[in-house]
Formats: structure tokens, C-alpha cells, sequence
């Protein structure tokens, strides 16, 4: 090969001149495939660093920098002038250098906000990032709750309301939508805002945006509540199974899934003999003891169980 050429551009074997070139990159060689013929010892594979087996897959994880994301209000094309400085090198970089890329950086951060939508989203994302890491949400209901802002922000929904009331609301929203077991009282609490102003947003996403929201499965709120309030594994598949006799006999159509998975738990510490007070389900389940005790009575009464009281 001349010097500077690419080791990739080796296309014939030079002993037997055969074209059938292997490159392997798990030990760094191309060898002819006929004669074996090693031909570079130490290669570097320049591909990525994922693995694709078919044309759709390898289509679909190809990239070029940061993947786009609904959760920044420029989905992460926009580029970045770093405040440093420095050169590549280490070294101070001139006085007029300086100045251009101050210049240069603040129009850069004007022209990622020009409008009045990106000033919105911007904020609004902010809003929702510290959100999701007050809540420990997942980065897909972060996306979601994207998503349903921005298409919030499209039919103008967001003007004269709170930014932060809307995200809370959209954030919520997501949640219900995947079946994340969040209440809005948990929401709330990471929110600046009231509980009463963001139940008003979220009636006003579901009636403008068209959202169809699942039907609410008792269930999947029993393993949080069982974690809170540090029940056994035993306990909680019994619960599960108080629920699924419920809906068997049609019992749980109108009451809060919260209210019934927590009277369900504490039916099932009842039946294992699990010290646990109302008290202490409610507060795992960041409901009142009146709605377990409601809930525990009409259950009992229903199912025809054996109880104390």
C-alpha cells in the first residue's frame, strides 16, 4: 500500500492477488480469505458501537450526534458555543478571539429563543425536567408529557394559564396514559402549584386534545403501596387477588384505584395475619384513613369476607 492510503481500500491479496479480504476487528487483522495471508495486524473499527442484524434495525439506530428528544424545546438539534476560553490545546485564547465568540454566543442564544413559543417551551421544559426528577419519572413519561405540551401549546391551550400548571397537568396526563402509578397528589407536591388548579388543566387536556385514557386498574397501584408501606411479597399477591375477584363480580367500576388497592392490601394483611394499621396503609397510599375504611367495609361486605371489623 502507498503511505496516507486507507487501510479499508485493500481489495486484493498481494500474495495471491484473491479479492475475498477479511476484516476482523475483534483482534484488529484483514487476512485473505483463500491463501490467509495476514495483511494488517493492528486495525481500528471506526464503526459504531452498536450491533444491527437487519436493514431496519441498522436504519433505525443510525445516528449522527445527540438523538432528538421531545423533552428539550429545540429536541437537541441546536448546536452549543462553550464558554471556555481555550483553544483544543489548552491555551488562552486572544483578546479579539474572545470577543468574537462572545459575540458569537450571545446571538447564538438569542436565535435559539427568537420567538415567543420557544421562550415558552423553553421555560415549560424546565419546568417539566425538574419535575420529572423531583417524581423519579422515567425519561419515556418525560417524552409523553412532552409530547401532549407541545400539542397543548399548538391549539393555544397554554395562553393565560400558568406554564407550570399545564406541565403538571401534562405530566399527569402521561402517567395515566401508560399506566405509571402516580397520584396527582404526588404531582402536586413536587409542583409550585395547587392541587385544584392543576385537576382544572388536566379536564381541559382530556376535553381539547381528545385524550382516551385507560380504564384505571387497582392493581398496579398495589406494589408502590405495598413498598411504602413494607408489606411482605405474600401479602401483596393476596391483594392482587382481592382485586381480581372485585372485577370479576363488577365491584371496582367508579371508585379511586388508589382508595381500592389500598383497602385491598390491608385485606390481605388482615387474611396473613401482617400487623398493619389503617393508618399506616393510608399513608403509604397518600390516601385518608376514611377512604381505606370506606373502601375495606364495601369489599368486605361484597366479597362475604370473614373479617374483624
Amino acid at each position: 500500500m502507498r503511505e496516507g492510503k486507507p487501510q479499508r481500500a485493500v481489495d486484493r491479496c498481494v500474495e495471491c492477488g484473491s479479492v475475498n479480504i477479511i476484516y476482523d476487528y475483534n483482534i484488529g487483522e484483514a487476512f485473505c480469505g483463500d491463501c490467509g495471508l495476514v495483511i494488517h495486524e493492528q486495525m481500528v473499527d471506526k464503526g459504531p458501537e452498536w450491533r444491527a442484524f437487519t436493514q431496519e434495525e441498522r436504519e433505525a439506530r443510525s445516528r449522527a450526534g445527540f438523538p432528538t428528544s421531545f423533552a428539550m424545546h429545540d429536541k437537541g438539534l441546536s448546536t452549543t458555543i462553550s464558554r471556555l476560553d481555550h483553544d483544543a490545546l489548552g491555551k488562552e485564547l486572544p483578546l479579539e478571539t474572545r470577543a468574537q465568540m462572545w459575540r458569537l454566543r450571545k446571538w447564538q442564544i438569542r436565535s435559539r429563543t427568537h420567538s415567543s413559543a420557544d421562550r415558552n417551551l423553553s421555560q415549560a421544559m424546565a419546568e417539566l425536567d425538574r419535575l420529572c426528577d423531583k417524581t423519579h419519572m422515567p425519561s419515556s413519561i418525560k417524552e409523553r408529557a412532552a409530547m401532549i405540551y407541545r400539542k397543548a401549546l399548538e391549539k393555544g391551550l397554554v395562553r393565560g394559564r400558568s406554564i407550570a400548571a399545564i406541565v403538571a397537568a401534562s405530566l399527569y396526563a402521561a402517567c395515566r396514559v401508560t399506566k405509571t402509578p402516580r397520584a396527582l397528589r404526588e404531582i402536586t407536591a413536587a409542583s409550585l402549584i395547587s392541587l385544584k388548579d392543576i385537576a382544572r388543566c388536566y379536564r381541559l387536556l382530556l376535553r381539547e386534545l381528545d385524550i382516551q385514557m385507560p380504564v384505571a386498574d387497582p392493581a398496579i397501584h398495589v406494589a408502590k403501596i405495598s413498598e411504602n408501606a413494607g408489606v411482605s411479597g405474600k401479602t401483596h399477591a393476596m391483594a392482587i387477588e382481592v382485586l381480581e375477584e372485585a372485577r370479576r363480580r363488577h365491584l371496582i367500576a367508579g371508585k379511586d384505584p388508589v382508595g381500592l388497592a389500598a383497602a385491598a392490601l390491608y385485606i390481605a394483611c388482615l387474611q396473613n395475619n401482617e400487623k398493619k394499621t389503617q393508618r399506616d396503609i393510608a399513608e403509604a397510599a397518600c390516601v385518608t384513613e376514611v377512604t381505606v375504611r370506606n373502601r375495606f367495609k364495601s369489599l368486605k361486605r361484597q366479597l362475604g369476607l370473614e373479617l374483624p371489623d
